[in-house]
């Protein structure tokens, strides 16, 4: 009887080799980012203060629809105030490009302990209270 012979498996292994290697170089190179990240990669604001162009110092107006929702989730003005003093930004529920103000979505929790956040919308004149959520309790409201 012949011996087996390796050589005839060879290409096999170092093909499979190769494949795992280059697999694993892919692999480190997704995981690195790509060039340096900038400031904003690295950390976004935590309060409307850091955010350039917003004022929270402005007077505040209050839309017809922030009021209904005021109303029906029982939110004083002087939650949302608080909420504009010490929220925290969500950028991802934010729009910075919107029109014809940016808007701005600011979490936190009122002193009467609801968790709120509250949608300013910051114009030059004013910046508007466009509407009010509460993220923990879901409200029946009529507003249009």
């Amino acid at each position: 009887m012949k011996p087996a012979t390796t050589h005839k498996y060879f290409p096999v292994v170092v093909l499979s080799l190769l494949l795992l290697l280059v697999w694993g170089w892919n692999k480190k190179a997704k995981d690195k980012p790509a060039g340096r990240p900038t400031e904003t990669v690295l950390r976004t604001p935590k309060t409307a203060d850091e955010i350039p162009g917003f004022n929270r110092h402005t007077r505040l107006v209050y839309t017809a629809h922030a009021r209904c929702r005021m109303d029906c989730r029982q939110v004083t003005e002087a939650e949302v105030e608080e909420i504009l003093a010490k929220g925290r930004v969500d950028l991802s529920k934010s729009n910075l490009h919107d029109k014809p103000c940016p808007t701005y979505a600011l979490e936190g929790y009122s002193n009467e302990g609801q968790h709120l956040r509250i949608i300013f919308a910051t114009c030059r004149e004013a910046t508007r209270v466009v509407t009010c959520i509460d993220l923990d309790k879901k409200w029946t409201c009529n507003c249009d």
